[in-house]
Parts: C-alpha cells; sequence; structure tokens
C-alpha cells in the first residue's frame, strides 16, 4: 500500500522544470569556476544570476508555489500569536535563572553528601 504521505512530481513539465533548476545550480557553481580567470566580481555576478534563475524556474513549479504558499500560511500563524510584553518576559526569565540556582544548589549537596557518604563513611578515605 503507498503511503499517501509522500509528494511526486506528476507532471512532466514540473519534471522539466525541475530539472531545468537543478542544472542551473550546477551551471552555477560551474561558471564560477571556470571563470577562474575573471575577476571576482564577475564570477560572482554570474553565480547570483544563475542562480535566481533556477530559484525562479523552481517557483515556477508546483513544489515551488507550495513552498510559496507555506510561506504565507506560516506568516498568518505567526501574526496570531500573542507575544509577552517586556515585564512578564523579565519575570519569566527571572523565574529560570532562580530555577537553575536551586537546582544547581541542590546538585551540588547531593554530590557532596554522596561524596561524604562514600568516601568518608564507607571508604574511609581522607581528602
Amino acid at each position: 500500500m503507498a503511503n499517501p504521505q509522500i509528494e511526486t512530481v506528476n507532471t512532466s513539465a514540473d519534471k522539466a522544470r525541475l530539472i531545468t533548476a537543478g542544472l542551473l545550480v550546477v551551471g552555477a557553481v560551474a561558471a564560477f569556476y571556470l571563470l577562474g580567470k575573471q575577476d571576482l566580481w564577475l564570477r560572482v555576478i554570474a553565480l547570483l544570476v544563475l542562480l535566481a534563475m533556477a530559484v525562479g524556474v523552481f517557483l515556477t513549479s508546483a513544489q515551488g508555489r507550495e513552498l510559496i504558499a507555506f510561506g504565507q500560511d506560516s506568516v498568518k500563524e505567526l501574526r496570531k500569536v500573542v507575544w509577552p510584553t517586556r515585564p512578564e518576559a523579565t519575570q519569566m526569565t527571572a523565574y529560570v535563572f532562580a530555577f537553575v540556582v536551586v537546582m544547581a544548589l541542590f546538585l551540588w549537596l547531593t554530590d557532596k553528601t554522596l561524596e561524604w557518604v562514600l568516601y568518608g563513611l564507607i571508604l574511609g578515605w581522607k581528602h
């Protein structure tokens, strides 16, 4: 039975777009190194132009449109988040620090107690 969660590229046009985008990325890297004797700015511009073309081709595919829709949905959800006020954030930070200090003291005290019991009472070792 096929897993319905797996997405595949169904149309040949989308396959062609994805292959073209991949080839443009490979071409961008190849152009950067093949233009090795040219000035760095020219190499970087060639790289960026070809990468921008690859992104543009990818975004016209079905997967690219889904990525854009996902980004838009993420922005909508982010706007729904209720962020804490500065006093609330400061208060929660203080609680976290206080808890860390209390736990550090507890663990230190536990460690020293076990050290005293094991080395001092049971084994009779002196430090």
